[in-house]
């Protein structure tokens, strides 16, 4: 039944294709939201859980408001706050509400610092009395209410301050804060690698906060110069761990509010500590830490009133442990873990004591998120690659293991956002011809109640323009099952000769080969299809959802079997009747601007053409906690990062590339591109490049995108 839905869906809009006069996609097109999808905002449901609140702009009048709806039949109730009401605040960009939703944390003035971080000004509104207060003048750092909602703790200047909103009282916990000492925000690699910028927490009375700190002194100095519009450029100083180079030492503290006293808590194999709650307890802190191979994970309580550590949890691997943010008290102070233990993710219970009690979920498939347990029902919710690994299904299932029910029916992406009372969800569903469809739908047995957003008006200009459907399949190459999708022109003729773009990122763990809505570069993809091309994509080992052998098949050697799987896809396709042997590019960004790079030069007798974009041409200069987890340190493991360097071999260049890199890229310095460009010029081979001044690793900012993609498109037109 499933496919059969799936397959008309197709034939619809094969039909809508064949029916319409195909328009031309321009590059403008890319950029002037022509295909951009209908999304529905960042949500909060209520703890109710018959309401949720929507942050709402209005351009007409500049202003913002927070209004609430019923999921019941998902209308407007009220408007919680507007900015017009605010002498104080023009608008406001997030909010956060109190525990007990009496009070809400409105942002304002933002300014963005790196991936996840950013400054801005706060001000507390109180719901009942409409009274507005300013948590500070400055700009502050992730703020966040105190669970009886009286206090803001935050971050300032690198030093974490408690502000009592009652009485104005500002205390400032830490005092030493400066250029290499960091108090209750991260350094830039946990930043960037671990995902999480606040790095202090309240427990549950509010009696102690715990934080850590961070001395970066022996973290070697990174620097960008940035040229900006004035006479002289200025320079974007800040502390960067290359592998290999001395990490932020880092240190776990909690200040008792009560004594105005902070207490060191003393952690043994603690190099990295990436992740730290408060259980049901409030004397006792979860603590997750790490060793530098980050094959080593341990799950701490720190008991806050004496300091004492005990070990409840431990994971190795002989490659690594990824971290994750499953983690889950229940009432019973028993908790949720996920684990690829078993050679694939699932979701376990354990006791208090850390003692199993039972696998909740198991097969040879992933958990791929996990949404939350129901209290009441005794229930957890999860998403799931069970029905095939390019497919995301909910599902639901009792605690102990049984009883799994599957929530969504139609084959393609289903992703959900729960109410908090989990009686209803919201579902995201797309396929990879489906635009975003968003509904309300029942969490007992997944029937759809009501539908908020179809982007029915997207599909319809998709069919204007003629795109195509992805043709997923498997290509067995080197002993193992990839998933590939391809996309050809719409009057393909099995009879000529096409030539081909293979695009991919193929970074450990991640996944382009998936039946769902691409918004990045589909549009793109399927203008080239237009012009004639076929596109392709192989996802190959070292990518995820298809267990951890698979997923860490690449440890020690990365882009190896990932270049030899791509380069023997390439040669499989060039077998094809239709295939221009002699005209196969392929392109990437970032990891996948490093496979574009190595595949053209080992591959050098299949590719004739590629683009790295923000490439990684060494990763001896990329930063410890992501690249020493796939490769171990360079001082261990020498070989592992320069047999695939491609700057160890660029005399190996024989067709054409394209190299482009931001000179403000903070994550993947634009070293990689220069050193690139200096063994290219050395080996005395021909190739283009372009550097986009100041913009980061996503290469964004007024016009660039649409001069990047102009300049990408020119060139596979001239050279494919």
């Amino acid at each position: 039944m499933l496919n059969l839905q799936r397959s008309f869906f197709a034939l619809v809009l094969l039909i809508g294709v064949v029916c319409f006069s195909q328009q031309k996609i321009a590059l403008q097109n890319l950029y002037d939201g022509t295909f951009r999808a209908e999304r529905l905002d960042q949500i909060h449901s209520m703890k109710d859980g018959h309401h949720y609140t929507v942050l709402n702009f209005d351009r007409n009048t500049r202003s913002s408001s927070l209004d609430q709806y019923t999921y019941q039949d998902l209308q407007k109730v009220k408007t919680i706050v507007s900015s017009l009401e605010l002498d104080e605040i023009p608008w406001f960009s997030a909010y956060y509400f109190s525990h007990d939703e009496s009070k809400i944390l409105l942002e304002t003035n933002r300014t963005p610092i790196y991936r996840h971080s950013k400054k801005a000004v706060y001000y507390v509104y109180d719901i009942a009395t409409k009274n507005l207060i300013s948590v500070s003048q400055d700009p502050i750092q992730e703020p966040s209410f105190s669970p009886d909602g009286s206090k803001v703790a935050y971050v300032h200047n690198r030093n974490l301050f408690i502000k009592d909103l009652q009485s104005g009282t500002l205390t400032q916990v830490t005092n030493d804060g400066n250029d290499y000492i960091i108090n209750g925000i991260t350094d830039w690699v946990y930043e960037e690698e671990f995902s999480f910028v606040r790095s202090f927490h309240w427990n549950s009375s509010g009696s102690h906060l715990a934080f850590l700190r961070f001395d970066e002194s022996d973290v070697p100095v990174f620097s960008m110069d940035l040229y900006g519009e004035k006479l002289y450029q200025t320079q974007q100083v800040f502390r960067y761990p290359k592998a290999g180079e001395n990490n932020s030492v880092v240190s776990l503290h909690v200040y008792d509010l009560n004594q105005k006293k902070t207490n060191n808590i003393a952690l043994k194999n603690a190099y990295y500590i990436p992740r730290m709650q408060f259980t049901n307890d409030a004397n006792l802190l979860s603590v997750q830490t790490l060793n530098r191979h980050q094959n080593d994970l341990r799950l701490l309580y720190v008991d806050v009133q004496n300091g004492s550590v005990k070990e409840v949890l431990r994971e190795s691997d002989e490659a690594y442990v990824d971290v994750h943010d499953n983690l889950t008290f229940l009432n019973d102070h028993s908790f949720i873990w996920s684990s690829e233990s078993d050679g694939f993710n699932h979701l376990y219970h354990y006791s208090k004591q850390g003692k199993l009690i039972n696998q909740i979920t198991n097969g040879k498939w992933e958990v791929t998120d996990y949404y939350g347990y129901d209290s009441n029902s005794q229930r957890i919710f999860y998403q799931s690659v069970e029905c095939g690994s390019i497919y995301r299904d909910v599902y639901s299932i009792s605690i102990n293991g049984s009883d799994k029910q599957q929530l969504s029916n139609l084959l393609g992406t289903h992703q959900a956002a729960f109410s908090a009372n989990f009686s209803v969800y919201i579902n995201t569903y797309s396929t990879a011809i489906t635009p975003p469809i968003y509904s309300l739908n029942s969490s007992t047995d997944g029937t759809q109640l009501l539908t908020i957003k179809a982007n029915r008006s997207l599909s319809e200009v998709a069919q204007r323009f003629g795109w195509q459907p992805k043709e997923f399949s498997t290509l067995n190459v080197n002993g193992e099952s990839l998933n590939m999708w391809m996309l050809r022109p719409a009057d393909f003729d099995p009879s000529k000769k096409y030539p081909v773009l293979m695009f991919q990122y193929s970074g450990p763990g991640s996944q382009n080969v998936a039946d769902q809505w691409y918004d990045s570069y589909n549009s793109w993809h399927q203008m080239l299809v237009q012009q004639g091309y076929i596109v392709a994509c192989v996802d190959g080992r070292g990518t995820g959802f298809k267990g951890a052998a698979f997923k860490k098949s690449t440890y020690l050697n990365l882009v190896k079997l990932e270049t030899e799987d791509q380069i023997e896809a390439a040669k499989q396709l060039r077998d094809l009747p239709y295939i221009d042997e002699n005209r196969i590019g392929i392109w990437g960004w970032s990891f996948g601007g490093h496979m574009a790079t190595n595949c053209l030069l080992k591959g050098n007798a299949v590719f004739s053409m590629a683009i790295a974009v923000a490439p990684v041409t060494s990763w001896r200069f990329y930063d410890t906690i992501y690249t020493e987890r796939f490769m171990r340190t360079p001082q261990e493991n020498p070989t592992g990062y320069d047999d695939n360097s491609p700057l160890n071999y660029p005399e190996l260049l024989k067709g054409k590339f394209l190299l482009v890199h931001g000179s403000g890229d903070d994550n993947v310095h634009v070293q990689n591109t220069m050193r690139m460009v200096e063994g290219l010029v050395q080996a005395n081979k021909d190739f283009e490049w372009m550097i986009y001044p100041d913009r980061n690793h996503g290469i964004y900012g007024g016009n660039t995108r649409l001069h990047l993609f102009t300049k990408m498109t020119k060139f596979i037109n001239d050279n494919l």
